[in-house]
């Protein structure tokens, strides 16, 4: 699955998924932009990864229109091109429905939501003027989650912008059809990035995730980055409006599953 020689823009990529994916990226031979909000950990990630690679850190919060163009317009400074996206920016906010807070179902669904449209929406133009000039079309990748279909009780504002995202990847695979560029979504279930890392210290909280999940551990982020290799390559050059759940077989799963004593 060759990204030889492809620019790919993958955001909030200092950490967790998004930095599996830029690796994975990288060592597909793609040139890649990290974008993220974090702008230590971007520069962090950027120094560990560019030993595999072109690789360069761009400051942008994807919910504020000028940071996403500016991140288009230095893209394009820096490679010529774009061939990739993969909105992987996105934030949580727990909190009871009753209580919830305006400001925090602004702030999520305006980073997971609003953030994709808005990179999608950016990337999208340069994508069809370069088709309209007889280029490639590219491709745009989504990052939904297994709780864009099951809900969490506490996750309200998480659950609704992610089935935003899922909708939003129909539609705009849609739209963007007729230039030949795809778009789908990647549903990841329990994956083992910095908000899950404390379940291997408690016991009671692993075997809750491992109860729900057919395959009976957590998912890693380079498992994730090989779906979004797959989406970005040609192999999947007849997929889009799609989202992929690679989740462990949790979707499927109608009761829980017995959790041996020594996982």
């Amino acid at each position: 699955m060759s990204l030889e020689n492809k620019v790919a823009i993958v955001t909030g990529a200092a950490r967790g998924i998004g930095l599996a994916v830029a690796k994975r990226f990288l060592t597909d031979g793609a040139k890649v932009v990290i974008a993220d909000v974090d702008d230590d950990a971007g520069q962090a990630a950027v120094d560990d990864l560019k030993q595999f690679g072109d690789v360069t850190y761009i400051h942008c919060n994807v919910a504020e229109r000028l940071d996403v163009r500016n991140l288009v317009a230095e893209t394009l400074n820096a490679y010529g091109d774009i061939d990739i996206l993969v909105n992987n920016a996105g934030i949580v906010v727990g909190a009871d429905f009753l209580e919830l807070e305006e400001e925090d179902l602004d702030r999520v669904l305006g980073v997971n939501l609003k953030g994709t449209f808005l990179c999608s929406q950016a990337v999208a133009r340069h994508l069809v003027e370069r088709v309209q000039n007889g280029g490639e079309p590219g491709c745009i990748i989504n990052m939904s989650s297994i709780n864009s279909v099951l809900a969490i009780p506490n996750q309200i504002p998480y659950c609704v912008s992610k089935g935003g995202v899922a909708q939003l990847t129909r539609t705009t695979a849609v739209a963007l059809a007729p230039y030949g560029i795809r778009v789908n979504a990647i549903g990841p279930g329990s994956i083992m990035t910095d908000m899950l890392a404390s379940v291997n210290h408690d016991p009671a909280a692993k075997n809750r995730i491992l109860s729900r999940t057919p395959m009976l551990r957590v998912g890693e982020p380079s498992e994730i980055a090989g779906v979004a290799a797959f989406l970005a390559s040609s192999d999947s050059s007849y997929v889009t409006g799609q989202t992929i759940f690679a989740d462990g077989g949790r979707l499927p799963l109608n009761y829980t599953v017995a959790v041996p004593d020594d996982l």
